[in-house]
C-alpha cells in the first residue's frame, strides 16, 4: 500500500442500541446527552504551526471515555489513515503527514457513564519544507502517439538513495486502456521511464501520475505540487531495416504493407542495430556533417538540403529522402548512417509514421543503439533487464484510464494511409 497516497477515513466505531419490538423506545431507553468532549479528548500535535510531518497524530481518551469517531482531513479534503485500538481508547496515523498542510482532527468521544457524547475539534500545520520534488511527465499532450513511445519522469531534484527513489516510484501511477503490464526504470538520479513489458497495444488511452501528498522524500525534501499527462497509440507500425539486403519492410498491426529499397551507412559509418523510436519529424532539415563531427574539408563532409526527414536519434540519425543516392538502394550501402530512399518513399514514410512508432535497424555492422541518452532505445533492454532499474524491484500492472485520462483516440485526428 502507499503509505504517502492512503485516502481513508479515520477509523470509527459506533454504539448500536439492542434491537427492540414495537415503536415505542421502552422504558428506561432516552436521547444521549451531550456532554463537553473537551475534558475527554486529548490530541497530538496539541496544534500551533511547525509541527513535524514525521510525527503521529495521536488521540487518547481520558476520564473513562471512550472514542466512537475519528477524522483527520487536511485543508484540501485529503484524509489521514489511521487505526482506533479495539478498546476505544486511542486512535494513531498510519500515513505520513504532508508538509505545509493544515491539518483538522475532529473526534467524538462516549463519557464512561455510556449515556453521554461530544464532539471537538482540533487543528495544527506542519512545517514548510526546505525544498519540494516536482516532476515533468511526458508526453502530456494527449495526442496520438506509437506504441513505442515511453512515458518519462524529470524531477526537479535529484534523488539517489535507494528508499527516497522507492518513495518516489510509490507516487507514480500509470493507467491505461487496455490494462498491461509494465515497470519503472532509473535512467539517473532525475530521470524515470516507464514502458510495458512488450509494446503499448494499438489505440489505447494512457495516463500518468505523480502525487507524493506532500510526503518526506529525504532530508529536507518533501513532495510537491502534482504531475499528470496523457496520450493515445494508434496503429502499431514497425519499420525493419535489414541492412545487409538494402530492404524497409514496413509492418502495420503485424502485417507487412511495403517493401522499400533503401540504403544505411557505408563502412567507417555503419547505421545503428536496433530498436528505435522516432522522436520527430520535419519536411525539411539542412544538415551539415560539421555538427557530426566531420570536418568541412575531409571528403566524406556534406552540406545539403534533405526532405521528408524522420528523426530517431538525438546524434543525427534519420530515415530521408535521399534522390542522389537512389542508385544504391537496394543495392549497396553508402550513407553516413542514415536510411535514405527515395523522395516519394520518404515522403509516404513520413506522413505514416508519427512520434512513437518504431524503427529497427538489423544485419548492419555498426554498433547497438544505447539504450537511454540518444532518444528512446529503451526496447533494447529485454525485461529482465528492465527490471532491475526499479527501486520497488516488481511491476506495475496498470488499472484502466478513469474520465479524465488520455483524451479518445477518436478525438485526435490522424492520418491512415494506405499501403
Amino acid at each position: 500500500m502507499k503509505a504517502a497516497r492512503i485516502f481513508l477515513v479515520g477509523t470509527a466505531l459506533a454504539v448500536v442500541p439492542p434491537a427492540l419490538s414495537g415503536c415505542s423506545s421502552g422504558p428506561g431507553v432516552g436521547p444521549e446527552k451531550p456532554v463537553d468532549a473537551s475534558a475527554l479528548v486529548q490530541v497530538s500535535p496539541a496544534g500551533g504551526k511547525a509541527v513535524d510531518p514525521n510525527a503521529p497524530v495521536v488521540v487518547t481518551a481520558q476520564n473513562g471515555a471512550r472514542l466512537t469517531d475519528v477524522t483527520v482531513v487536511a485543508d484540501g479534503g485529503r484524509r489521514l489513515a489511521g487505526t482506533l485500538a479495539g478498546d476505544g481508547h486511542s486512535w494513531r496515523s498510519s500515513a505520513p503527514l504532508a508538509a505545509g498542510t493544515h491539518y483538522t482532527v475532529r473526534v467524538t468521544a462516549a463519557n464512561g457513564d455510556g449515556d453521554g457524547r461530544g464532539s471537538v475539534q482540533k487543528g495544527f500545520t506542519t512545517l514548510t519544507p526546505a525544498a519540494t520534488l516536482t516532476a515533468t511527465l511526458t508526453p502530456g499532450d494527449k495526442a496520438l502517439y506509437g506504441v513505442g513511445e515511453p512515458i518519462t519522469v524529470t524531477l526537479n531534484h535529484p534523488v539517489h538513495d535507494p528508499a527516497a527513489r522507492q518513495v518516489v516510484e510509490r507516487g507514480l501511477t500509470v493507467r491505461s486502456t487496455p490494462s498491461v503490464v509494465g515497470g519503472w526504470y532509473w535512467v539517473d538520479d532525475s530521470t524515470l521511464h516507464f514502458r510495458p513489458q512488450s509494446y503499448w497495444p494499438a489505440h489505447a488511452a494512457v495516463s500518468a501520475g505523480f502525487d507524493l501528498g506532500g510526503a518526506r522524500v529525504s532530508e529536507g525534501l518533501y513532495g510537491g505540487t502534482p504531475a499528470t499527462a496523457g496520450f493515445n497509440t494508434g496503429d502499431k507500425l514497425l519499420a525493419v531495416t535489414d541492412a545487409s539486403s538494402d530492404y524497409m519492410s514496413v509492418f502495420r498491426n503485424g502485417e507487412r504493407i511495403r517493401s522499400i529499397p533503401v540504403t544505411t551507412g557505408k563502412p567507417g559509418f555503419s547505421t545503428r542495430n536496433g530498436i528505435k523510436v522516432v522522436l520527430e519529424q520535419a519536411q525539411h532539415v539542412f544538415m551539415n556533417s560539421s555538427t557530426v563531427g566531420i570536418a568541412a574539408d575531409s571528403p566524406n563532409a556534406y552540406h545539403l538540403d534533405v526532405y521528408w526527414d524522420t528523426r530517431v536519434t538525438w546524434s543525427g540519425e534519420y530515415v530521408h529522402a535521399a534522390p542522389w543516392s537512389e542508385g544504391s538502394q537496394g543495392v549497396s550501402n553508402v550513407s553516413h548512417g542514415c536510411t535514405g530512399m527515395s523522395t516519394g518513399n520518404a515522403e509516404w514514410f513520413y506522413n505514416t509514421f508519427r512520434r512513437g512508432d518504431l524503427v529497427q535497424v538489423v544485419n548492419s555492422a555498426g554498433h547497438e543503439m544505447e539504450p537511454f541518452g540518444n532518444g528512446f532505445g529503451d526496447w533494447n533492454l529485454d525485461w529482465s533487464q528492465w527490471q532491475k532499474g526499479s527501486a520497488l524491484g516488481k511491476p506495475v500492472t496498470t488499472a484502466p484510464v478513469g474520465p479524465t485520462g488520455g483524451a479518445p483516440a477518436a478525438s485526435v485526428g490522424y492520418l491512415r494511409p494506405t499501403a
